[in-house]
């Protein structure tokens, strides 16, 4: 059964409408991510969900009883207390902890008492107690914390004193120790390094538990959730799979809804000329006819042309060719004179024209000191880098400080070129600033906003030399797809900083990974280097990205079906698994009005029907899902 179904949901705030008409449901054990541009409502969507806020119209119906965890996007605000991070992690283990008070009382009563009585009561606590996890729970703080990135130093430290991201990665950690049935995530991957993402991926991926969630990270995506609710234009579509197959598969239904949409448009246009030619003609009757099926056509079938969400329009070309050789390192020691203490050694490296070399690391390792070392803002504390010839470099900051806060964006546009208004305003309107959105300061802009304007400048600048630090933070999907081609298409070199797997994975030539104060430079792409570290490590190679792994973690054996039968086997799933979705959400409606009048043999028909048809839905689910690994 679902844990939570909405109806036909709405949500309104004043005068505008922010989700209209949505009907979906959470099964139990589902892994769905939320997708959508900025601002179509996923927040409000989760937090309706969630019980959180209250629809202007239709229902959200919650499984009794049902635990939810959320995570919300600015959850830093959520911890205010003013205890340690160790005891918000024990916080989570309330119940646990009445038992070990109650425990510990049985066993001062029976160091004064030898009552049998007593004595078989504590037996039985002792053993509920071990059955809940009550002589492991401190450990599996310690793993979540660890896994999350604090360290023991860390557990004693007042929440007060944490940064925001630390905040976030605790209440993170405090959810996932409460083990709820419905664990609700809002932007999870914020604030969390490359370790931690994969450590929390694994533990997503092992967990027995429900999970929705919106997130950027199209590559968490990939390897955590099999299902994909896109939300786009008030309309909620469901997609089987993981974040690549739902990109394959929304290019599909587009393509069929445009091709549907064109040949009713060449239907409707041959109609209106016949109707026009005949109307007044010895054939009206045939054209008042075809007027009258027109009209039913147009008003009860045709379909509205397919819309695309709005996307930045990037275009990052190069003034000049460098040379051949763009940087070079030379006994390399970065970090601040002031400590004296280098962060990290670079080897020897010589970055070719043309490459992309994606740096890599956990938080706090250098790598934008590396990058303000390289643009010469910051001075090695021993060796050289150095810049080839006709190098000409364009910096793309995480912070966004080389944005004037004090100016308006099409001020920014108008320091890179000198050119009129209107062409600055029409150049601006391809990066999703329109009307009077071009003359708010930059001080006022959101994040997503200012990653736009920054994407602006450095498209201007004509720079040869890329240096990405995080480029991808604050933009919505749309947006990262398009700077991703872009930057694939790019005929100079690229020095990138990122958490963003997924674009680390389909641009980098070469890795270059901080690890405990060294650089070490992989000479190849990033699923080879992910393979070659889990060569070393001797842990089994994984497929990336991989759809969620069966329960037994066994794979599925192959079908043995040629591409074109496995293609269509695929639809004849999908359209069974459409079918099969619309009688269950029938079914429960049926089953809640049986159930309300009293029908126990209806109740218990139609609870039959309901489990059958469920377990239909689950093996077809199986069965597509092992048919598209071998895709």
């Amino acid at each position: 059964m679902a844990l939570v179904t909405c109806n036909k949901l709405s949500k309104s705030y004043g005068a505008q409408d922010v989700l209209a008409n949505i009907t979906a449901e959470v099964p139990r054990g589902a892994k769905i991510a939320l997708v959508g541009a900025n601002g179509v409502g996923k927040t409000t969507l989760l937090r309706l969900l969630a019980g959180m806020e209250e629809p202007s119209g239709g229902t959200v119906s919650r499984a009794r009883g049902l635990r939810i965890g959320f995570l919300p996007q600015e959850s830093e605000r959520a911890l205010r207390g003013e205890g340690t991070l160790w005891d918000e992690m024990l916080s989570a283990f309330s119940d646990l902890l009445a038992q070990q008070a109650r425990l510990e009382a049985t066993e001062a009563a029976l160091a004064e008492s030898d009552d049998p009585e007593l004595l078989a009561a504590y037996g039985q606590q002792q053993q509920a107690f071990d059955v809940a996890g009550g002589y492991t729970y401190e450990t599996r703080i310690r793993l979540v914390l660890s896994g999350l990135g604090f360290d023991a130093r860390d557990h004693q430290r007042p929440l007060s004193q944490l940064s925001g991201g630390q905040k976030t990665r605790a209440l993170l950690g405090h959810l996932l120790l409460e083990n709820p049935d419905l664990l609700i995530l809002d932007e999870p991957t914020n604030h969390l390094d490359l370790k931690a993402l994969e450590w929390l991926e694994k533990w997503l991926r092992g967990w027995e538990g429900t999970l929705l969630l919106v997130s950027h990270d199209r590559y968490f995506m990939d390897r955590v959730v099999s299902v994909v609710w896109e939300l786009a234009f008030g309309r909620l579509e469901r997609y089987r799979g993981n974040y690549t197959h739902y990109t394959q598969q929304r290019a599909e239904r587009h393509a069929q809804l445009l091709a549907t949409y064109e040949a009713q448009q060449e239907h409707i246009a041959r109609t209106e000329d016949y109707i026009q030619r005949n109307i007044a003609g010895q054939n009206t009757r045939q054209a008042q006819g075809r007027r009258k099926r027109l009209e039913r056509f147009v008003r009860d079938k045709a379909i509205d042309a397919p819309r695309e969400e709005r996307a930045i329009r990037l275009d990052m070309q190069a003034n000049a060719r460098s040379g051949d050789q763009v940087l070079i390192t030379q006994a390399l020691q970065v970090g601040y004179h002031d400590d004296g203490v280098p962060l990290f050694d670079v080897p020897d490296i010589t970055l070719y024209r043309g490459e992309c070399a994606a740096l890599i690391g956990p938080n706090a390792a250098g790598k934008t000191t590396f990058l303000k070392t390289v643009l010469g803002q910051l001075p090695p504390l021993s060796g050289q880098g150095r810049l080839g010839a006709s190098v000409e470099v364009g910096y793309f900051a995480q912070a966004h400080e080389t944005l004037n806060p004090e100016s308006s964006v099409i001020d920014e546009i108008l320091s890179m070129q000198d050119v009129p208004e209107g062409e600055a305003r029409n150049l601006l309107a391809r990066y999703l600033f329109t009307g009077d959105d071009v003359f708010k300061p930059v001080r006022a802009l959101s994040g997503g906003e200012r990653g736009r304007l920054a994407l602006a400048k450095l498209a201007l600048s004509g720079a040869n030399f890329l240096l990405l630090d995080e480029p991808t933070n604050h933009l919505d999907i749309p947006s990262q797809e398009v700077l991703e081609a872009t930057l694939a298409d790019f005929a100079g070199t690229i020095l990138l900083v990122s958490h963003d797997r997924y674009l680390i994975r389909n641009l980098a030539t070469q890795i270059w990974a901080l690890d405990q104060g060294q650089m070490t430079v992989f000479e190849g792409p990033y699923d080879e280097y992910l393979a070659q570290m889990e060569k070393e490590s001797e842990l089994p190679a994984e497929t990336i990205p991989a759809p969620t792994p069966q329960a037994d973690g066994h794979s599925q054996p192959r079908s043995g079906l040629t591409p074109y039968q496995r293609a269509r086997r695929l639809e004849e799933l999908e359209a069974a698994i459409e079918v099969l979705e619309g009688q269950l959400e029938d079914l429960n409606q049926t089953l809640a009005a049986a159930s309300e009048a009293g029908d126990v043999a209806q109740v218990a028909a139609l609870g039959e029907a309901y489990s059958q048809a469920e377990a239909q839905l689950e093996a077809n689910i199986a069965e597509w899902e092992a048919l598209q690994t071998e895709s």
